[in-house]
């Protein structure tokens, strides 16, 4: 038996029981998010979120590397120290970076 993307023969008629579903579930998506009071995202939490991301990860996987290096080299200390400092510094740039764009636009900002 033939079915299209729905998973319904086609020449059936379409399922009222689906569409009453899909009313119900629309009208309590509706009422939970009255009641729960969906606020608006206040643009300014984005970016002292990415500033405190860029702070920490690049960091974090500059030494992660590091380590990774040291372990394969049998160099401890070098390219973990060198790599942790070098993350550091990225961090730091992309933290200027981010500072400098406006708080609505960029990436992941909303339309």
């Amino acid at each position: 038996m033939a079915t299209d993307e729905t998973g319904q023969d086609p020449k059936l008629p379409p399922d009222t029981r689906l569409d009453s579903l899909e009313q119900r579930l629309e009208r309590v998506q509706q009422a939970e998010a009255k009641r729960t009071g969906k606020a608006a995202l206040y643009p300014g939490n984005r970016v002292w979120q990415l500033m405190f991301s860029h702070l920490i990860g690049a960091p974090a996987g500059g030494g992660i590397i590091g380590w990774g290096l040291d372990t394969l080299f049998g160099t401890f200390p070098a390219f973990f120290l060198v790599l942790l400092f070098v993350g550091f510094g990225v961090g730091v740039v992309n933290v200027m970076r981010v500072s400098k764009t406006p708080p609505g636009s960029g990436p992941g900002a909303s339309s």
